[in-house]
């Protein structure tokens, strides 16, 4: 079996012109616009060498649909911590799990004075996870305070812009939601410096950018909402987020930011990832936030340990609100992205030796008309068509239980028209037995059943969800993946997908070196 590190790890390269890609089928004539990508691409610079898959150097992709034909282009995100890793010819910028000690451009007692005053490090501007729209403007984002905003024609690196320039934020989420009209929520976390530490809900309105003045459209943030940590010193370290018509849904979960240990991170020679610790033995709360009032839920809905990086959707039915989620049943996901696990052999990471904890999509259902004498040790969901629980405790908390949707899918999707609303199906990437994303499946909720694409030695990234013009029926679009493979025979492709049965209708062999990536953003053209 090949490794993790043949398969991601090997430095990408860029292809700033766009090259033509050899179609073979026949591409819908009504697919038009670009697909943007984000994902790490470079993890050697000089003599020096990443730790981790998460440290590599942004490389921005590009898949432009026009007419039946593609283009691909790809360029690095010439970020700060770019510019100065490749003018010193090696890495000179502490990424998550990498830790840059001594840094060689600053004095170590002007360093500690920094560090020691601020508390959180002034982290990397190497936006590597996905691609973000605020108003009209696109940026590459990661998960710290900084985001670099695209040109998304040509993918020239525009600038720097900061959260905290516009909102008090040490963090924030590489996974926004957008709504029908749309206006762009996304969620922080205010650690220190800001007053009271909180996790906030903030928005973006759709009409915040000027291009004219040259204005960024965070300029017209607004915060929605804030909820307290539960624990001062160690907030919950979360990926992305819930929302529905009327709630925004945050898993507070037990999988935590060592605030403590990240702040004395640099002194004492360990990275940004050994901050993040796992406790099995706490509990995942659930917080509901009216999107409009910014209240929440009094309610304290709660559930067992467990760690979250990804939600799929989340609605509300008839008093209840629901949402699914790709769960863990511990934190090692993390380490197994470490390059000196990447190149160890898949086989070492198969369930059997429990090294590789499988992704399980769960539904928890939350009802909101809990009441102080609502029955105690009663299951208060009324949906028929889920086995989910939420039981009512003799403190008048609610004890919530999963329904198990669906085991081994990672990076979902779904079409995103129905965000926020009931849906019936979710893409994602099939994970079995193995960390390799080697199968695309389409899975079911009614029937409960799933369809696969796939194709031996090729491994493709996250599918993307594109709707046909005038479509009733959720699934009536095309998915779309680029697919990359470690046998040299095999060039790298874009593959479109009928959403309906999974079948393949067209493939876009492409002529240059394409990246495994992470997550991105369709731009209808």
């Amino acid at each position: 079996m090949s490794s993790l590190f043949q398969v991601f790890g090997k430095n990408g390269s860029e292809t700033p012109e766009p090259v033509k890609a050899q179609v073979e089928g026949s591409i819908p004539s009504w697919l038009q616009g670009t697909l943007l990508r984000n994902g790490p691409g470079l993890f050697s610079v000089g003599n020096s060498e990443y730790n981790h898959w998460f440290d590599g150097l942004s490389l921005i992709h590009s898949f432009t649909f026009i007419n039946g034909e593609v283009t691909y282009r790809s360029k690095f995100l010439k970020s700060n911590t770019y510019k100065r890793n490749v003018t010193a010819d090696r890495i000179v910028v502490s990424e998550f799990g990498t830790m840059i000690y001594p840094d060689p451009c600053k004095n170590i007692f002007s360093r500690a004075f920094t560090h020691l005053s601020n508390v959180i490090p002034d982290f990397t501007d190497n936006n590597l996870i996905n691609i973000i729209r605020y108003g009209q403007d696109y940026y590459a984002s990661s998960e710290v305070n900084y985001m670099n905003q695209i040109d998304p024609a040509t993918l020239e690196t525009v600038g720097r812009i900061n959260y905290r320039n516009h909102i008090a934020l040490n963090l924030a989420t590489a996974h926004p939601h957008y709504d029908d009209e749309g206006n762009t929520y996304n969620m922080g976390t205010a650690i220190m410096g800001f007053g009271r530490p909180k996790y906030v809900i903030f928005k973006v309105p759709a009409d915040a950018s000027d291009k004219e003045q040259n204005k960024p459209a965070l300029r017209k943030v607004q915060q929605v909402a804030s909820i307290p940590f539960r624990s001062t010193l160690f907030p919950s370290y979360f990926h992305s987020f819930g929302m529905t018509e009327n709630y925004i849904v945050f898993v507070e979960q037990p999988f935590k930011l060592d605030i403590p240990r990240l702040a004395t991170a640099y002194f004492r020679g360990v990275n940004w990832g050994s901050c993040l610790k796992y406790d099995k033995n706490d509990t995942t709360l659930f917080h509901v936030v009216n999107r409009k009032t910014g209240k929440a839920v009094s309610t304290r809905f709660y559930g067992d340990a467990f760690v979250v990086f990804h939600h799929i959707n989340a609605y509300e039915d008839d008093g209840h609100v629901v949402f699914d989620l790709i769960t863990y049943k511990d934190s090692n996901l993390y380490d197994m992205f470490y390059i000196q696990n990447m190149r160890q052999s898949a086989e070492n990471f198969v369930e059997g030796n429990k090294k590789f904890s499988p992704p399980i999509c769960k539904r928890f259902v939350l009802p909101l008309n809990v009441q102080q004498d609502s029955p105690r040790r009663t299951n208060l969901v009324t949906l028929k068509d889920t086995t989910a629980k939420a039981v009512v405790q003799d403190n008048g908390s609610v004890y919530c239980q999963p329904d198990t949707l669906f085991e081994g899918l990672e990076l979902p999707g779904i079409n995103y028209k129905f965000n926020t609303k009931s849906y019936r199906y979710f893409y994602g990437s099939r994970v079995e037995f193995s960390p390799h994303p080697n199968k695309i499946a389409k899975f079911d909720i009614f029937t409960r059943t799933h369809t696969l694409w796939q194709q031996e030695n090729c491994f493709p990234s996250e599918p993307v969800f594109v709707a046909s013009p005038g479509a009733v029926e959720e699934d009536d679009g095309v998915i779309l993946t680029s697919v990359i493979s470690p046998d040299p025979k095999i060039s790298p492709f874009m593959l479109v997908l009928n959403a309906k049965t999974m079948e393949e209708i067209a493939r876009a062999s492409i002529p240059a070196s394409v990246h495994m990536d992470l997550h991105g953003y369709f731009i209808p053209g």
